[in-house]
């Protein structure tokens, strides 16, 4: 993996720069779309190019219990298996299985769980992980960590440190693909002081990116944008810098203002599945029915495929008639507008005027200024 930083925010930690993996070399900032398990949901992989998707996710977690990383090894890899010609990122799954804490337990040496699915038991560690990962044949890969929930008492945020930093070091160890890049993952929930103690501890076992993990996790805004604004302008410059799970037009831009080069999530997908669209003016939740006869198209300023198309009353319809087709749409619309989004976010940054289209943006989707 190569990264270079391009251009830098005069006035702010933003900036712009290009990654280039196996697969592909892709403008950043940049937001990844999120296929839990190989599929982005409602999402052909054709469709994702159409509209300028570069990066995809997928889970650890979910493919090593279905269908098995051996199996996908088997197929030629990920990409082949979900023809998927761009880079992919696969996370470590330990965010997955610490969610599930009345079907793990924890040591030292790795993470015991029984899976979601049919309850059977199974072993992580650090070597298994990236093994599996290894199988997938990701362009990027992530260390196995430990993501304690939040509030968590200062002790408990230690231990996942430690454990964090050992599982990590033994994951530097463990082989990877020749063409796989290996990012560290700095935790240390909202405690600044540890965030930075953490992020020294990770930067020194020199990874090829540093990821902020433990965030989005329920915290208030306000406590993320302080752990950002403390941590990420000293993480180290020649690396990109990825802020996990985290895909809300706001927290993305506040996160790029801080020095973010790569995010993450569900929620642009996950809130078209429930009816809510992101439109220039702010999202809508185009399922009500005060839409019931509203023909304009979703977003009067978008050029997307949906909206060049179709009708806020047609997506309505479609949504209370239970449409597959739906899902579709909303999902296209939402994914065409954040990755839009980031184009004008990069093409602001490269022009100097990073802050004017910052205050423009909240001011037009949020009906108000930017937190300070």
């Amino acid at each position: 993996m190569l990264f270079d930083v391009q251009h830098c925010c005069s006035e702010t930690e933003a900036r712009t720069g290009r990654v280039l993996s196996h697969h592909g070399a892709t403008e950043t900032p940049v937001f990844m779309p999120v296929g839990t398990n190989a599929s982005v949901k409602a999402m052909p992989p054709a469709a994702l190019g159409q509209i300028g998707a570069r990066i995809v996710l997928s889970n650890t977690y979910h493919l090593y219990l279905r269908p098995g990383d051996e199996l996908i090894a088997s197929a030629g890899g990920l990409h082949r298996f979900m023809d998927w010609s761009g880079p992919i990122l696969t996370d470590s799954g330990g965010f997955q299985v610490f969610s599930l804490s009345s079907l793990r337990r924890v040591d030292d040496e790795g993470i015991t769980f029984r899976s979601h699915i049919d309850g059977s038991e199974h072993r992580f560690t650090p070597e298994r992980v990236m093994q599996i990962q290894r199988n997938l044949g990701a362009d990027f890969v992530m260390c196995l960590d430990q993501c304690p929930a939040l509030p968590a008492e200062r002790d408990e945020l230690l231990r996942a440190l430690d454990r964090t930093t050992a599982w990590a070091e033994r994951c530097r160890e463990a082989e990877i693909s020749s063409h796989q890049a290996l990012f560290g993952i700095v935790q240390g929930g909202t405690d600044v002081q540890l965030r930075l103690r953490h992020l020294k501890d990770i930067t020194s076992l020199d990874f090829s990116g540093y990821a902020l993990g433990g965030l989005s996790v329920g915290e208030p805004k306000e406590d993320m944008y302080r752990v950002l604004r403390a941590t990420v302008p000293h993480m180290p410059v020649e690396r990109p810098r990825y802020l996990m799970g985290v895909g809300s037009p706001d927290a993305i831009i506040e996160a790029v203002r801080w020095g973010i080069d790569m995010l993450d999530s569900v929620y642009p997908t996950r809130i078209a599945r429930h009816g809510t669209i992101l439109t220039a003016e702010g999202s809508i939740p185009v399922r009500n029915a005060a839409y019931a006869e509203d023909f304009r198209p979703l977003d009067e300023r978008c050029t997307c495929y949906v909206c060049r198309n179709f009708s806020r009353a047609y997506l309505r319809h479609l949504i209370k008639a239970d449409e597959l087709l739906a899902y579709y749409l909303a999902t296209y619309h939402n994914l065409h507008f954040l990755i839009e989004m980031m184009g004008e976010l990069r093409g602001a940054i490269r022009e100097g005027r990073f802050l004017s289209w910052r205050e423009q943006f909240w001011q037009r989707f949020y009906g108000c200024g930017p937190p300070e």
